[in-house]
C-alpha cells in the first residue's frame, strides 16, 4: 500500500437518479480497475433490486490505482452512496472515512432537493467538494444554467465545476486528475505509535460462510493477519483471519495501513457483536481514545410486519437479525396481534427503506410477510403529567385518561417548476400542512419550504407530487418536533370483533372519510362466508361507517321437485336458524390481500 500522500478517500454524492453510479463506473473503466470483459453497468450495485430500480441502496467502496499526470501513482478509495433521502444516514457514514466529495449535478435537471441537503452535509463534515455537472451529451442539457444554480443555491463557485458525461466517458479524466490535486491526503499516524491502532467501521454485512465482514477507514496504524483485533463499545475481541480492499469485488491483502479502506473477517458469528461507528483497535497497540462514530438515527416510521406461516417465526427473527447488522437505522422488537400471531414492530427512515427492507426479507431470506399499516411515534401526555409514547395504536390508552396528543411535524423543501405552486400548494394544504416560504432558485424554477404532520406523508403522498408536477418536483425534509392534534383510535371490526391489524391513528377531521375507504377495501377483498359479516369502523363507542359482506347462499330447496310450498318454507327457516347461529360462532378469514388493499387506501 502506498504512504498517507498517496492515498485519496472520497465520495460521490447527488439527487436520486443524477449519475452517481455510471460515474463510479467509468472511473473504474478509465483507471483499469476493471476490465472490459469482467465489467457490467452499475458495477458497485449488488442487490437485484438495486439493478432492477436504478437505484443505489447501500454504500459501495471501491479502490482504484490511478497514475496522475506528475507520473506518480495514487491509491484512491471511492464510497458511492445513496441519493434518495431515506437513506442520507447512509450518506453521512459514508463521508465519516472520507476527505473529500464529488457532488454530481445533472445538466438537464439542475440542482434538486436532495443535492442541496447532500451538500450542507458534506459541509458539516468538512469534506473537500468538487462540483461535476453531468450529462453534458443530452440535447436538454444547459450547462451555463446549472453552474449558475451551483453558485446562487449551492455557494460553490461554478468556475471549478467540471462538465462531464458519465455515459460517454467525456471529461472523466480530469475529475480523476482534480481529485488528485484538490482532495487532502488523509491525516493519521501512521505507525500507531501515539493513538494505538484505529478503525473507523462505517458498515458491515454477514456472510453465510465466513460471518460477520466489517467495512473499515483504518485511521492510525495498521490491520494484518493473526492481530487480535477489539471493538471497542462491546469489548469484544477476534483473532484477523482476513484484512482487503475492494476492486471492486473483495481482494485480500496482507496488511490494511493507515487511511486505506477495505473489509477486515475475524471469526464472529453473532450479528449483534459488532456495531457500525465503532472504533477497531488491536490488542498489542490498544488505542486510549475511540473515534468519533455516527449519531444513533431514530426511525420516523412503523409498522407490524408479521410471517405468514407462524411456522416461520424463527427464521423470520433471524433475518430481521441480520437485515439490522447490514443497515443500523433500521429497529424492530417483538409484538402479537390477535389476527396475526407472533410478529415485529419494525422502525424505518421513510416509506422506501421499509418497501427496500420487506422487499429484501421476501427475496433474500425467502419469507411471506404481512405488514400493517404504517404509523409515526406519537406524544400522548396523560391527565396524572406523565408522558408516553406511542408507535402503535394498540398502545394507546382510554380517551378518559388522556389530556393531549401530540403528532410529529417535518419541515420539507420542494424544488419545483414555476407553473406547478398552486397545485403543489393545494396538495399540501389536503394534507394539513402549510407553506412556510417559497424562494425562486432561477426564472424557471422556485424552492418551496413547507410544515407538514409526517404521518400526512406515509403512503402516497409522494406519488401525488410526481403527478401535480408531472415529475418534475423534487422532495427533501427533515425532522421539525410535535404539534398538539386532535388524533383519536380508528378501530375496524368485522362481525363486531376488533382486528387490531386494522386500527389505526387518524386526525379527527379525516377519520370519516377513511373508515368509509377502509370498510369498502375490506368488502371487495374478503370472500363471502356462508353468513352476513358486517365491516364497521368505529370512533370511541360510535360507528362512523359500515359495510355488509353478503352471505354466500346455498340453494336448501335444490333437492325438492314439487309438493306444497310450506316443505320449501320449512327447509329455508332451517337454514336461517343455522346461520344466525353460525354467526354467533362462525369465524371470519382474512386474506392477505385484504391486509394489502387498507395498506393502499389508508
Amino acid at each position: 500500500m502506498p504512504d498517507l500522500d498517496h492515498i485519496r478517500n472520497f465520495c460521490i454524492i447527488a439527487h436520486i437518479d443524477h449519475g452517481k453510479s455510471t460515474l463510479a463506473d467509468r472511473m473504474m473503466q478509465q483507471t483499469q480497475t476493471v476490465d472490459d470483459r469482467g465489467f457490467r453497468d452499475q458495477m458497485l450495485d449488488d442487490m437485484d433490486l438495486e439493478r432492477e430500480r436504478g437505484i443505489t441502496i447501500k454504500s459501495h467502496p471501491v479502490t482504484m490505482t490511478y497514475c496522475a499526470e506528475d507520473g506518480e501513482e495514487y491509491e484512491l478509495n471511492l464510497i458511492d452512496t445513496p441519493g434518495h433521502v431515506d437513506f442520507a444516514y447512509e450518506v453521512s457514514r459514508s463521508m465519516a472515512a472520507c476527505e473529500g466529495a464529488l457532488l454530481i449535478v445533472d445538466a438537464a435537471q439542475g440542482v434538486e432537493a436532495q443535492t442541496v441537503a447532500n451538500t450542507y452535509l458534506a459541509m458539516d463534515h468538512g469534506l473537500e467538494i468538487i462540483p461535476v455537472i453531468n450529462k453534458i451529451d443530452l440535447p436538454s442539457a444547459d450547462i451555463p444554467t446549472a453552474r449558475r444554480q451551483i453558485e446562487d443555491v449551492l455557494a460553490i463557485e461554478s468556475d471549478e465545476a467540471y462538465p462531464v458525461s458519465a455515459k460517454t466517458g467525456e471529461g472523466v479524466g480530469a475529475i480523476l486528475e482534480a481529485i488528485v490535486q484538490k482532495v487532502p491526503p488523509p491525516q493519521g499516524d501512521a505507525e500507531g505509535k501515539t493513538n494505538g491502532v484505529r478503525a473507523l467501521v462505517f458498515d458491515s454485512h454477514y456472510d453465510k460462510f465466513r460471518g460477520v465482514v466489517a467495512y473499515l477507514r483504518v485511521v492510525d496504524g495498521s490491520l494484518k493477519i493473526g492481530d487480535r483485533m477489539r471493538f471497542m463499545a462491546s469489548g469484544v475481541e477476534t483473532e484477523l483471519k482476513e484484512v482487503g480492499v475492494f476492486e471492486p469485488g473483495p481482494v485480500p491483502i496482507k496488511t490494511l495501513k493507515a487511511g486505506g479502506v477495505g473489509y477486515a473477517i475475524g471469526t464472529l458469528k453473532d450479528v449483534s457483536e459488532i456495531k457500525v461507528g465503532d472504533t477497531v483497535t488491536t490488542s498489542k497497540r490498544t488505542a486510549t481514545e475511540k473515534l468519533e462514530g455516527f449519531k444513533e438515527v431514530k426511525p420516523m416510521v412503523f409498522t407490524g410486519i408479521y410471517p405468514v406461516d407462524t411456522a416461520d417465526f424463527d427464521k423470520f427473527r433471524q433475518s430481521l437479525e441480520k437485515l439490522s447488522l447490514n443497515d443500523c437505522s433500521f429497529t424492530y422488537h417483538p409484538e402479537s396481534s390477535t389476527a396475526l400471531g407472533f410478529g415485529f414492530r419494525c422502525g424505518f427512515l421513510g416509506l422506501l427503506h421499509m418497501e427496500i427492507i420487506q422487499e429484501r426479507l421476501r427475496r433474500e431470506f425467502d419469507l411471506d410477510i404481512i405488514s400493517t399499516h404504517p404509523s409515526v411515534i406519537y406524544r400522548v401526555m396523560l391527565r396524572n403529567g406523565e408522558l408516553m409514547t406511542v408507535d402503535n395504536p394498540i398502545h394507546l390508552p382510554d380517551r378518559s385518561r388522556i389530556a393531549q396528543i401530540e403528532e410529529p411535524l417535518i419541515k420539507a423543501f420542494i424544488i419545483s417548476q414555476n407553473e406547478h405552486i398552486g397545485d403543489i400548494m393545494r396538495l399540501v394544504m389536503e394534507r394539513r400542512g402549510e407553506c412556510e416560504k417559497t424562494e425562486s432558485l432561477d426564472t424557471q424554477r422556485v424552492m418551496m419550504t413547507c410544515m407538514l404532520p409526517l404521518n400526512e406523508i406515509l403512503t402516497d403522498f409522494h406519488d401525488h407530487l410526481k403527478s401535480v408536477s408531472r415529475g418534475y418536483a423534487s422532495m427533501d425534509y427533515e425532522y421539525a418536533g410535535y404539534q398538539v392534534s386532535p388524533i383519536v383510535k380508528m378501530d375496524i371490526l368485522l362481525n363486531s370483533e376488533v382486528i387490531d391489524a386494522f386500527s389505526s391513528l387518524v386526525h379527527e377531521s379525516r377519520a370519516i372519510y377513511r373508515g368509509r375507504l377502509i370498510c369498502k377495501a375490506l368488502k371487495d377483498e374478503i370472500p363471502p362466508h356462508m353468513f352476513s359479516v358486517p365491516v364497521q369502523a368505529t370512533l370511541g363507542g360510535s360507528i362512523i361507517a359500515r359495510e355488509t359482506i353478503r352471505a354466500f347462499r346455498k340453494d336448501v330447496t335444490a333437492k325438492l321437485y314439487g309438493g306444497d310450498v310450506t316443505r320449501k318454507r320449512k327447509l329455508l327457516d332451517k337454514q336461517k336458524k343455522g346461520k344466525k347461529r353460525m354467526k354467533q360462532f362462525g369465524s371470519v378469514s382474512v386474506p392477505q390481500k385484504a391486509f394489502v388493499a387498507v395498506l393502499k387506501n389508508g
